[in-house]
């Protein structure tokens, strides 16, 4: 016979625990439901014993699964749905949330020989689904697991981490890649997994380096592509042969032709994001997918600075060691063609915990506010997280202009600003929490709290865009920066690069010669 037993979680709810007396089995039979629909949720669950130790749970697959160490993600188990697990009889604590918009919810049990029934009610702080919004990782890849394992991975971690879209890409390394599980799906193969669990899409990491860790033209994922574009690597610093030809351009504009959206990989990582930016090649750029490689200002501040509206994205890269992802506005679920189509309107944000809502002059993230001359407009800006995340910044330009302090409320924390703001000429807006530190650059060491898997907190929204008087916006010092840095980039090729002839040579450096020149046409425009 059950007898239910109710116990009062931190969040500050009673949840009802169902223990048997009639069985000498240790099993513990645990569920989360959605405090205010009583509906099943998938989620995170962690298990303490009586000594505050971390019980492994065999059961279940370990969040940090795949990843080296043992840190605060290898501390939680993924339950995509209810399971049962075994446990010898004692005094336990259990912690569980679902997704990045729930509280923690947390209770004590006692284990006995007989059979248990543990039901958390998670209480949601934000809910992005019926807010209108679809988030995506949109850069992973797996390796030295088995196929089995991989399947699994697929479809539960994504579940509990409450993404709509995963794209699972192709890449290549010389011998190394013999161990890229990914590398073996076909999108086929992976679509039959989404009947599982989330939208999955295909892609293609296309990317140079001059060594096998070294920096170069750089990486670039190409979504939803019908085929592989040719060649998946280059230069033989990653396939160990051939030349540093053909440039990414060559490449970006195939899998163009073929329909894909093209994100720059890793921030500023690589010489030939610049050039393609300029010349329009590109849909949306990654930040912090797989090392931070710079801080924002590094490439999206100085692009939007020099008139470049650049979206926002993000992923993980070698599994999902983070929360990380890109979230659109959609009132429903999306396919992964449709989702990118979104991402493409430059209507993102991105988080791995904080939760983002912000308007400048009653637009949305990714539009344009047009002033006949300047003014004051309205900015309104709210930010919602488990985690404390300090405050919320308002960015103009590039510098924060505005802030607000995080404050509890129940179990999570929220800031709120709405001001206004005094406008003069064509700028840029954004909506952030404050940036993590970046390894070796001193302005960028100030540190931010750490989520739940151990990653520094981080939050941006794209830009919402104002032009005055009809002038776009064009930040001369930073168009002239960038000019700079492609003619660095130009001689550095020119010195470092292999190329089997000539024109192998005038066609990489192509690239560059055609963006130098558009730059100074804008430089020369700007200074009329």
């Amino acid at each position: 016979m059950m007898q239910p037993v109710f116990v009062r979680s931190t969040a500050g709810c009673w949840l009802t625990l169902l223990l048997a007396v009639c069985a000498n089995a240790a099993s513990v039979h645990v569920e989360l439901r959605d405090r205010e629909s009583g509906n099943r949720l998938p989620g995170l669950i962690q298990i303490r014993d009586g000594q505050g130790k971390i019980v492994a749970l065999s059961e279940l697959l370990c969040r940090g699964f795949g990843l080296e160490g043992n840190s605060e993600i290898h501390q939680w188990w993924v339950l995509p749905e209810p399971r049962t697990i075994e446990l010898t009889p004692g005094t336990y604590s259990i912690r569980a949330f679902s997704g990045l918009d729930t509280e923690i919810t947390e209770a004590k049990i006692e284990v006995a020989a007989a059979p248990t029934t543990v039901s958390l009610d998670l209480r949601r702080f934000f809910d992005a689904r019926r807010s209108g919004l679809r988030s995506a990782n949109t850069h992973l890849h797996m390796k030295q697991i088995s196929r089995e394992q991989a399947d699994r991975y697929l479809v539960e971690v994504p579940l509990a981490d409450g993404l709509d879209v995963l794209f699972v890409s192709y890449l290549e390394r010389a011998i190394a890649d013999l161990e890229y599980t990914t590398n073996k799906y076909t999108s086929a193969e992976l679509q039959k997994l989404e009947l599982l669990g989330v939208q999955i899409g295909n892609g293609e990491e296309h990317r140079h380096n001059f060594t096998a860790s070294d920096e170069g033209y750089g990486h670039v994922m190409l979504l939803n592509i019908p085929e592989l574009v040719q060649p998946v690597s280059i230069g033989p610093g990653i396939t160990l042969k051939g030349t540093d030809g053909p440039p990414l351009r060559v490449g970006i504009e195939r899998a163009r032709s073929l329909g894909s959206t093209i994100i720059w990989c890793h921030n500023q990582w690589g010489l030939e994001d610049i050039p393609n930016w300029i010349s329009g090649r590109l849909h949306a750029n990654n930040i912090f997918d797989g090392g931070t490689h710079g801080s924002y200002e590094h490439s999206f501040y100085r692009y939007l600075n020099a008139g470049i509206k650049v979206p926002f994205s993000t992923g993980t890269d070698w599994f999902m060691y983070d929360f990380s992802r890109v979230y659109v506005p959609a009132s429903k679920p999306l396919s992964a063609s449709e989702w990118l189509d979104v991402l493409r309107q430059g209507r993102t944000w991105i988080t791995n915990g904080p939760m983002l809502e912000f308007k400048v002059a009653g637009k949305s993230i990714g539009d344009t506010h047009e002033m006949p001359k300047g003014g004051p407009v309205s900015i309104e800006a709210r930010v919602v997280g488990r985690i404390d995340f300090q405050r919320l910044e308002i960015v103009q330009n590039g510098a924060v202009i505005a802030q607000s302090p995080a404050r509890r409320k129940d179990n999570h924390f929220v800031a709120e600003l709405n001001v206004q703001q005094s406008i003069d000429e064509s700028c840029w807006l954004a909506l952030r929490t404050p940036p993590p530190p970046i390894k070796d650059d001193p302005k960028y060491q100030t540190p931010v709290a750490k989520n739940d898997l151990g990653g520094d907190l981080f939050a941006h929204s794209s830009a919402v865009h104002i032009q005055v008087s009809g002038r776009p916006q064009f930040h001369v010092p930073a168009g002239q920066q960038l000019l700079e840095e492609m003619l660095t980039s130009r001689q550095f090729i020119l010195a470092r690069a292999k190329f089997a002839d000539s024109a192998q040579r005038d066609e990489v450096l192509a690239s560059y010669d055609t963006a130098i020149l558009e730059m100074q046409r804008r430089l020369a425009m700007a200074a009329r």
